[in-house]
């Protein structure tokens, strides 16, 4: 063969190795379009920003969110503050409603949404129908409707009588709404809860004892109720011993003193540290996941990303507190002092008093007519309207997320569960469920957030959530905008804790492939 075929034959598989020019490249098109995606969605917000700030200064309207330290001019109609000093501190206390209503919505969907779930999946034929009736129902009517049945059926309620019942002393209902006992922490409940913590400690090293023994010898015993009696000595035994620890406030004086001796400087340093600190050990984590056996780390572009990501978000944390915001620092030592000091309060040595104090709901008759007194836990009747509403309506579709992810479990989990001899209840306790949850956990998230935004109807019959409170602020200011960011970030907030805390437990719950 001479020389010119040879190179001929090699040329095309010279041609086939050599590398594509950087416009084909896929890696290079991809981080290029994203970069450019990025500088786009910050020009259009430039853009929007700036025509925005521009109209307003054509009509004269100002800016800014100076209102909040204003005078709000009117009460609300319940909450930690009725009568805010200031509009900020009315957002406050709705923005507490709003907290409140989604985290006792959530854990009552949640229990009512499993037991609905689990009984269409019932043999019981009266149990299944009636579950399917309470899913297909709810689901299928607009919460914003139920809400307002809800509130006309309590409004229809007989009024508020001394003697009001079912049960007396305990449990009053009305068109008022509902009063139950109300439970709250003592003078000695932060001393008592010391000595619960250190129980939990040693019942968590107990129950650990406990299952290791058990994995080793077969034999029953009883890790979690080891945990919970050891619990319960250290609880009743604080219950009476609690004053004894008075001195622990002392602790938190000396805690608040240093804090409000260090400069801002010292804090800009700290947080700027801490950032780097995280940067770096978020990327270490990284890469010793993506180690293989041999020890070589192999990386792909959507990795370099990602660390590049980590370090810059470093560099922002140190612009921000030190350029963007530089009274952070302060205001980071302000709020430090003062949490300490009123932790070190909560620990005086006049606070000996019991942990927790129980008040059964009363009724007082200041003028014409008899009303529920502060005794007790009073749901009004448009807070009773919103948190039935929405429990109700979430739960119907909890219960088909909860039936999806049992349903999702192999028949075979449930077979092999009934050979050995289960009742089904345990079955469905120890088999069943701890399989279904690790599908039933992203849905339910989901749910979780859906009602955490649906209270905002609460607007609709006049419950003093953070939309309402909202709405009254921006209706006497003209703060319209900043008002609306406000609910913005507050939202964003609560959705966001609300998917840290159920991706926590998610990946907790994971198989963990080999």
């Amino acid at each position: 063969m001479s020389d010119e075929q040879a190179m001929g034959d090699s040329a095309p598989l010279s041609n086939l190795s050599a590398r594509p020019p950087f416009y084909r490249d896929a890696t290079v098109v991809k981080w290029l379009s994203q970069v450019v995606g990025l500088v786009l969605v910050l020009l259009g917000l430039f853009f929007l920003a700036s025509q925005a700030q521009n109209n307003l200064a054509e009509r004269d309207i100002a800016t800014g969110y100076d209102f909040l330290g204003t005078a709000l001019g009117s009460d609300l109609g319940s909450g930690i503050d009725t009568n805010p000093a200031t509009s900020g501190r009315a957002l406050w206390a709705g923005m507490v409603n709003t907290i409140r209503l989604a985290i006792a919505g959530i854990a009552l969907a949640t229990i009512l949404g499993v037991l609905v779930g689990v009984g269409r999946l019932s043999r019981n034929w009266i149990v299944s129908r009636t579950s399917s009736i309470f899913v297909e129902t709810l689901r299928n009517i607009p919460l914003l409707v139920q809400i307002i049945l809800i509130f006309v059926v309590i409004a229809s309620l007989p009024r508020v009588t001394i003697d009001q019942g079912p049960i007396h002393g305990w449990l009053h209902v009305s068109n008022k709404g509902v009063s139950i006992p109300r439970v709250t922490i003592g003078d000695g409940f932060y001393q008592w809860i010391i000595f619960v913590i250190v129980g939990a400690a040693l019942g968590w090293s107990v129950l650990r004892r406990q299952e290791r023994r058990h994995d080793l010898t077969g034999q029953q015993t009883y890790p979690w109720l080891s945990f919970t009696a050891v619990v319960a000595v250290f609880g009743a035994v604080g219950w009476f011993a609690h004053p004894a620890l008075g001195w622990v406030g002392a602790i938190f004086d000396a805690l608040a003193s240093g804090i409000d001796a260090l400069s801002p400087g010292i804090v800009q340093a700290v947080i700027s540290l801490l950032a780097v600190v995280a940067a770096v050990q978020w990327i270490r984590r990284f890469l010793a996941g993506h180690r293989t056996p041999a020890g070589l780390t192999k990386l792909v572009d959507d990795d370099w990303f990602r660390i590049i990501f980590a370090g810059a978000g470093a560099l922002l944390v140190i612009a921000f507190v030190t350029l963007v915001w530089p009274g952070l620092a302060s205001w980071v030592v302000n709020s430090g002092r003062d949490f300490f000091e009123v932790i070190a309060d909560k620990f005086g040595d006049g606070r000996t008093g019991s942990p927790i104090t129980a008040f059964r709901p009363d009724i007082e008759q200041l003028g014409n007519f008899p009303n529920y007194g502060p005794a007790g836990l009073n749901l009004i009747q448009a807070l009773a309207a919103v948190y039935f509403g929405v429990v109700l309506y979430t739960a119907a579709f909890i219960a088909e997320v909860v039936r999806g992810g049992i349903l999702a479990v192999p028949k075979g989990q449930s077979e092999a569960a009934g050979a050995l001899g289960l009742r089904r209840t345990t079955m469905l306790r120890r088999v069943i469920l701890p399989q279904a949850f690790r599908v039933i956990l992203p849905p339910l998230g989901n749910q979780y957030l859906n009602l955490t935004k649906n209270t905002s109807l609460a607007i609709a019959i006049g419950y003093s959530d953070v939309v309402q409170v909202g709405q009254t602020v921006y209706n006497q200011t003209g703060k319209t905008l900043e008002v609306v960011s406000i609910w913005m970030l507050f939202y964003l907030a609560c959705s966001l804790t609300i998917s840290v805390v159920v991706n926590f437990f998610n990946v907790r719950m994971r198989i963990v492939e080999r």
